[in-house]
Order: structure tokens, then C-alpha cells, then sequence
């Protein structure tokens, strides 16, 4: 009889993608299950996983603190009923505050817990866990704010990512310089009426493709925009089939979320970050660093950005100079050996230690 792992996650797509990885991992070895809250499940919905919800409340109200507290601990209680239930040997958490309940409960049952990072800086949830893990598994030896004192707890990995990513080898059109347009489900001005007004002038220097992924709200708006511009575009929400887009693609403009940048890093695509000014302790834009200090990518801080600027680097990327080569061929170097077996082994090992 297989061990049974439960993988706990929830709320962003930057928690339960990671998460969904780590289940096709494992799923051959053990018996594994995915606990979400709702927010998460909607992720899960579009994935052969088996899972469970758990609901943690956010814990910013003061106000509501008592209540949240009580809640908290009710469901810590279901959470041992569930481990206990399940029979469950490992718990891996991808951090946030969903997985308070299941981390306290797998510690009460002396359940061996196993933290996931992908970001460049050590998550609070996590930082609070690791007085609970056995290990802690992140992307590099560097990862900020990490306590020195639980340095053996530290484990490398590459980065979790699909293995349809690793599969997909797809033929592009040469004559086409083809960006790919990562705005977020939420969309965000400087996506939706900036770049693409300079990828309008940069069309006039070349023939240009643009995949442009935005909130549901601003699809009708863009599609019109490369229409009457006569830009050849293809303007989407959601696609499942996202890696073939990517494959496709010259160039990516994306915000900084660790799952994203691994992908587009995996693909050999150069790409541009604009970090989200607004995310916790700036993770977004130390993701966007560690590949910026290996020459890999371009950095665009959002609060200062200059259009011209802007289209003068799309100009000199468009025509694919020595300085896109160069990121070209960095990417490369950085992701030799980096294959779905490999990080599966590594991953099994880390768990089979003692």
C-alpha cells in the first residue's frame, strides 16, 4: 500500500500551480491529495486531482480576530480528523495562510511537514512553519530572509513547473516576431494601455505577433485595439494550452510570479518583468533579480516607467541584437539538466530523507 502525502494550498494561482506539479510528482509513488480553500479550487477544477476543501479566513482583521481565531482552531481540529482519516505520512505545504490549520494539526500528530518556496524571499507563513518542518524546499541557496539557525532545513530544487511545459516542442513562424503578453487575472493599467501602445510603434518597424493574456474585462477593448491597428493578435483570459503560446513566442512582458518566470526561463524565452510594486516584501521583483543578475531578462520598475524608453528597448529586442542573444543563450546554460525526471528524483529523495 502506497504512503499517503496531502499537499496543502490555496488562494493564488502562485501557490496552487507549484502545488499541482508536486501532485503529478508524486502521484506514481504515493497516494496524494490537494487541500484548498475555495479561491484555489477553481484551479483544481481544471486539473484529474483528488481534493478537499479546507476554508481558512484571512488573518488581516483585527476586528474580527476573535472570530477568525475560533475558526482557525475549529478547523484545526477537522484537520487532525482528516490526517488521522486519510492516514497521512507527509504533508507538503506550498506556504500562505491556508495551511495554518494542517500545519498545526500535522505537528500535533507528529506528521512530517515539508515546506514549498518558490519565491526569491522566504514567505511569513513559511518562516512561522519552519519551527514545525523537516525541510524546507526553495528555488536557491540565496533565498532572502531565511533564519540561519534552520539553514539545515534548506533544500534546492529546480523550479516545479508542468510537465507539459518540458513536452511541448512546437515550430514557430521565423518571419513573425512574436510577443507574448502575461497581464494577470486581474489585469493592470500599464499591460492594457501602455505596452500595447508601444508595441503599436514597434510595429511599424516589423511584422509583429501578440498573444495578450488580461482580465475578463478588458478582452473586448484590446482585441479592438490590435484590430484597427491592423497588429496580428490573438487576446485570451485563460488558455490551457498557454505553453504552446509561449513556445511561440520572441519575447514575453509579464509581471514577476515565481511559477511564471521558471516557465518562460524553461522555454529559453527572454523576457521583460514588471514587477507588481504592491507585492509582499518586494518577492515579485527579487523573483524578477535572480534572473536579471544572470543576464536572462530585463526589469521594468512600473513606478518610473518611461514610454519612449520602453520602445526603444522593444525596438532593439525586436531585431533580436547581441544583447538578446546573449539572454538567449543564458537562459540555456541555466536550465542545462533541468528535466521533469530529474526534478522528480530530486524531489523523492528529499522526501526519503531521514
Amino acid at each position: 500500500m502506497k504512503e499517503k502525502v496531502l499537499i496543502s494550498t490555496g488562494g493564488s494561482g502562485g501557490h496552487v500551480i507549484p502545488a499541482i506539479t508536486i501532485y503529478d510528482h508524486l502521484k506514481e509513488t504515493y497516494d496524494v491529495i490537494i487541500s484548498s480553500d475555495s479561491r484555489g479550487l477553481k484551479y483544481l477544477e481544471k486539473n484529474d486531482c483528488k481534493s478537499i476543501l479546507i476554508d481558512t479566513p484571512k488573518l488581516n482583521s483585527l476586528i474580527l480576530f476573535p472570530f477568525i481565531l475560533f475558526k482557525v482552531l475549529i478547523l484545526t481540529v477537522n484537520s487532525i480528523k482528516i490526517l488521522k482519516k486519510e492516514k497521512i505520512s507527509y504533508l507538503i505545504s506550498t506556504g500562505g495562510y491556508m495551511s495554518l490549520p494542517l500545519c498545526l494539526a500535522a505537528k500535533i500528530l507528529n506528521i512530517k511537514i515539508f515546506l514549498i518556496e518558490p519565491n526569491m524571499v522566504l514567505g511569513r507563513a513559511n518562516k512561522f512553519f519552519l519551527n514545525f518542518s523537516k525541510k524546507l524546499i526553495c528555488y536557491s541557496k540565496n533565498l532572502k530572509n531565511y533564519p540561519k539557525k534552520f539553514e539545515n532545513q534548506k533544500k534546492i530544487s529546480k523550479p516545479f513547473i508542468g510537465k507539459k511545459y518540458y513536452e511541448s516542442d512546437l515550430k514557430k513562424d521565423v518571419n513573425l516576431f512574436t510577443i507574448m503578453i502575461i497581464g494577470g487575472s486581474q489585469g493592470a493599467k500599464i499591460f492594457d494601455t501602455l505596452i500595447n501602445e508601444s508595441i503599436l510603434t514597434v510595429s511599424k518597424s516589423c511584422i509583429i505577433n501578440v498573444n495578450h493574456q488580461t482580465s475578463e474585462k478588458n478582452i473586448n477593448y484590446l482585441k479592438n485595439f490590435y484590430k484597427i491597428n491592423n497588429i496580428q493578435s490573438n487576446v485570451f483570459s485563460f488558455d490551457q494550452n498557454l505553453n504552446k503560446l509561449m513556445k511561440q513566442s520572441d519575447l514575453c512582458i509579464s509581471r514577476s510570479g515565481a511559477s511564471t518566470l521558471a516557465e518562460m526561463s524553461l522555454m529559453n524565452i527572454p523576457f521583460i518583468a514588471v514587477p507588481l510594486p504592491s507585492s509582499k516584501d518586494n518577492h515579485q521583483y527579487e523573483n524578477a533579480k535572480y534572473y536579471y543578475d544572470k543576464n536572462c531578462c530585463w526589469i521594468i520598475d512600473q513606478k518610473k516607467f518611461d514610454k519612449n524608453k520602453f520602445e526603444e528597448l522593444l525596438l532593439k529586442i525586436s531585431k533580436k541584437d547581441e544583447n538578446y542573444i546573449a539572454k538567449k543563450e543564458n537562459l540555456k546554460k541555466l536550465n542545462y539538466q533541468n528535466t521533469w525526471n530529474n526534478v522528480n528524483q530530486n524531489l523523492l529523495e528529499i522526501l526519503n530523507e531521514n
